[in-house]
């Protein structure tokens, strides 16, 4: 009997399941809206308030895996991965279980998963960077030497620091993808939940050198609140492939499936997205969403990058040092215009698209930065904010659709040049994402601005695709992650070639671009 696997992939608004057999074939697919989520419960975009309810999570995780089984047989079902957003932690009881699924705490947000894109720990991320840049080990040296208030340590510091009753009850906290393996295997006791090596390296500040997470002595130097934190959370971590036991039989009879189905360690979805695209030593895998992520896998630089979202060891591929880098902004601000145009009617995107492509490059000269969600690389800054600049009475929809997609493709660019600089060889690109095939214009600017082939893999999910790839080396389908990302990608479905007559033409937008950036940053964004 042939083995099939189901890879789960929690995004930012929705959770996947995909059904693949050993081949990577994909047989069923399945998706579901966040319900909570959808209704915009407990968050406030004005505050850069994201938060998700467990519930949601459990929910849709149910449908999902119900939907791709319809008409399958379920007893071929050998193994199950998961990635998930991340840094997206929530506080937990003794058992795990995320505050918020108690009846106290189950309307209050500081309770609940807080979304990789939430920014409120920006006074946290101030705390931590000033005492990190003081301190004998600087702990953000493979973190690209800042922290970010998207990641672990600021966002349990803001809920320690604004709500008594939450810091209280809390025994622990937890990643997404932690949490989600733990519930399938029926382990999700702080002490002995299996956690990511992915989400501990790259958010959490986790390196071997200084024995696992940031010393004692620092955390309570940042905020006296932090002590004893560290003895609550974690020492070991595990990298994606590794099994972390099979599923519950609650569970096994809630879905379905046998209960010596094999459940895979969690990651985050961008890192899964590469393995899922087949990602190889040197090539970098772009995945293109709401936000970006650049993600590379090489072997060991001997230095530490600055300005890049971490370099961790097996955070892609086991016996390859990660390397994540990314925008926090890209298909949002394409999401905004719509909606800040639709306040005078429906916007056809696809046709605004068509219209900012007809316009000669740099020709209208409107200029605009990426910064709408802050700027993650290089250099993370969440303060920074976004700009449209050189407008006037002629300027059209178009013109600033344009300037905003160019925006994001120059921060792209940015990004492609730093890890040059920094002695990084990028011998090639592949693209996952939705946009990635929604979007010729966007593809052919980002070969044409990086004057470089892109690839675009074959399969639209590459992030459910890795979480299955996870799941059959968890079920030793395949001796590692390694075999099962060479054997089950999918291929390409399109080449992009660049243009060379552009790049020259795109070379002066990216000129003007860093020019205003250099000042907007300088002598603006620091007195707003």
């Amino acid at each position: 009997m042939d083995k099939i696997f189901i890879g789960l992939d929690f995004g930012s608004d929705s959770v996947r399941a995909l059904l693949v057999d050993a081949h990577g074939n994909e047989i069923a697919e399945a998706v579901r809206n966040y319900p909570r989520w959808s209704r915009k419960m407990f968050c406030d975009a004005a505050r850069y308030c994201f938060r998700q309810h467990p519930r949601d999570y459990l929910e849709t995780m149910t449908e999902v895996i119900r939907a791709v089984l319809q008409g399958q047989d379920a007893d071929r079902v050998a193994g199950i991965g998961v990635d998930t957003t991340g840094s997206t932690p929530c506080a937990v009881d003794d058992h795990g279980v995320p505050l918020a699924m108690h009846e106290r705490f189950s309307s209050n947000p500081n309770a609940m998963f807080i979304l990789w894109k939430d920014h409120t720990a920006m006074a946290e991320e101030q705390s931590i960077n000033h005492t990190a840049s003081r301190w004998k080990i600087d702990h953000r040296m493979y973190s690209g030497g800042n922290y970010s208030c998207e990641w672990f340590w600021s966002k349990l510091l803001y809920v320690l620091r604004n709500d008594q009753a939450v810091r209280e009850a809390a025994c622990s906290f937890v990643e997404h993808c932690d949490w989600i393996s733990g519930v399938l295997t029926g382990n999700t006791r702080p002490e002995k939940i299996f956690r990511s090596r992915c989400a501990a390296g790259h958010k959490a500040m986790w390196h071997e050198m200084w024995g696992g997470l940031p010393d004692e002595d620092f955390l309570t130097a940042v905020d006296p609140l932090l002590a004893g934190w560290r003895d609550k959370l974690y020492r070991n971590t595990v990298t994606a492939g590794t099994r972390v036991g099979t599923l519950a039989p609650e569970w096994a009879a809630e879905l379905g499936l046998r209960d010596d189905t094999a459940v895979g360690a969690g990651a985050i979805d961008c890192h899964v997205g590469a393995v899922g695209a087949g990602i190889t030593p040197g090539e970098m895998v772009k995945v293109l969403g709401t936000s970006t992520c650049d993600i590379l896998a090489a072997g060991d630089p001997h230095a530490c990058i600055e300005g890049i979202c971490g370099q961790v060891d097996g955070s892609v591929l086991p016996g390859l040092t990660g390397f994540e880098a990314g925008q926090a902004a890209f298909g949002d601000i394409y999401n905004w215009f719509k909606n800040f145009l639709e306040y005078a009617g429906q916007v056809d995107l696809s046709r605004l698209e068509r219209d900012a492509a007809a316009l000669p490059i740099g020709a209208v000269g409107v200029t605009a930065l990426d910064w709408f969600n802050g700027r993650r690389t290089p250099f993370a800054n969440s303060h920074l904010t976004g700009l449209i600049a050189n407008l006037n009475l002629g300027t059209t929809p178009a013109m600033v659709y344009r300037a905003l997609i160019e925006s994001t493709v120059m921060g792209s660019k940015a990004i492609f040049d730093h890890f040059q600089h920094s002695g990084i060889a990028i011998k090639g690109i592949t693209a996952v994402g939705g946009i990635s095939v929604k979007s010729e214009f966007i593809m052919q600017m980002l070969a044409d601005v990086f004057n470089m082939p892109i690839k675009v893999a074959k399969t639209s999910q590459s992030c459910a695709l890795g979480a299955a790839m996870i799941g059959a080396a968890a079920a030793g389908e395949y001796a590692d992650l390694n075999t099962a990302s060479r054997l089950m990608n999918s291929g390409f479905r399109k080449i992009y070639t660049p243009q060379p007559e552009n790049y020259e033409a795109y070379q002066k937008v990216y000129e003007r671009r860093k020019a205003l950036g250099a000042v907007w940053e300088k002598h603006i964004c620091q007195d707003l």
